[in-house]
């Protein structure tokens, strides 16, 4: 039913992912999926935040994070589930959505928080991949 399922995590927010991350592998292990595992790194190239930081400080942030990436792919997903790492570059909603239709994903799996007000008013990532996403999307509330 599912062959590809994207797991989007925020390595920094354990809490995060901390629930999500059992209904993923449960469902890759039922099903015989592929778990696309994803992190975002934010671009801070583009606004004035960029101007901050280095040059080279963005490639080094990507390495970093498709390093911790493999880690926590190596220390939480079992060997006998076929993984595909991914970090992605940009706003995390977009690009959970981007990565999703380039894999020809099935279902996304993400975590969400207890919305706070100024989320209300922004709406949060977890939201506006429901509304968009081109296949079916489980939240699981942390």
């Amino acid at each position: 039913m599912f062959n590809h399922i994207l797991l989007a995590i925020d390595l920094g927010q354990p809490k995060a992912y901390e629930k999500s991350l059992p209904n993923a592998i449960e469902y890759a292990q039922k099903f015989g999926s592929t778990l696309h595992v994803m992190t975002v790194v934010p671009d801070f190239g583009m606004s004035i935040v960029g101007s901050f930081f280095p040059k080279e400080h963005e490639g080094k942030m990507l390495t970093e994070a498709n390093n911790q990436l493999h880690d926590f792919v190596k220390q939480n997903i079992p060997d006998s589930i076929p993984v595909q790492h991914i970090v992605g570059h940009g706003t995390a909603y977009e690009e959970i959505l981007r990565v999703s239709e380039d894999i020809n994903c099935d279902l996304i799996i993400l975590g969400s928080h207890r919305p706070k007000m100024q989320d209300y008013l922004l709406g949060p990532n977890a939201a506006r991949v429901v509304r968009h996403a081109n296949c079916s999307v489980l939240v699981v509330r942390g």
